[in-house]
């Protein structure tokens, strides 16, 4: 056999061999296609491809469905409504709040009107005591005096510097480290 003829022959092989593989990946490439869609009964219902399946939109209620299919053919499920569910849950904590409402106006009121007695004017220096109101037993606390409420701010920024400062550092020493 001369050069020439087996350079042909070599090249006609080439040649098969290219037309076999693209024949076969044109073979694979349709059997491995996804199957064909659900139908979208005249445009009622929007599908969107997914990686398990198709969502299915209907476009008349706005439910949702997740399709897939499976050896039998296509099923759907429908996905559940927050929405609907949250209304719900909304509709009943409104009825329960009016019902409670309802009846605590229904009750007698328990505190009557302002206590007839002034506010006591004391010195910030000494303590007072509380005072049991005859008759009704109940106890009145006087309130922090002006000098009462310094002193707790004063203790309140110093505590706030000094957690700021420990801050400062452990931020210090962790940068140091690293």
């Amino acid at each position: 056999m001369s050069t020439a003829s087996s350079s042909r022959m070599f090249l006609c092989r080439l040649f098969l061999s290219v037309v076999a593989v693209l024949a076969l990946g044109v073979a694979g490439a349709g059997a491995a296609s996804p199957k064909a869609m659900p139908d979208t009964e005249n445009g009622r219902y929007a599908l969107s491809s997914t990686a398990d399946g198709v969502l299915r939109l209907d476009t008349r209620t706005g439910a949702i469905s997740t399709c897939s299919n499976s050896g039998a053919g296509w099923a759907c499920y429908a996905v559940p409504d927050e929405r609907a569910a949250l209304d719900v849950e909304i509709g009943r904590l409104q009825a329960d709040n009016e019902k409670l409402r309802k009846e605590l106006a229904s009750r007698e009121p328990t505190v009557a009107g302002k206590i007839e007695e002034p506010m006591p004017k004391s010195d910030s220096l000494k303590k007072s005591e509380p005072k049991i109101v005859e008759g009704e037993r109940k106890i009145e606390i006087p309130l922090p005096s002006d000098r009462d409420m310094d002193r707790m701010m004063s203790f309140l920024e110093r505590a706030w510097k000094r957690l700021i400062e420990m801050a400062n550092r452990v931020q210090k020493d962790v940068n140091g480290r690293i």
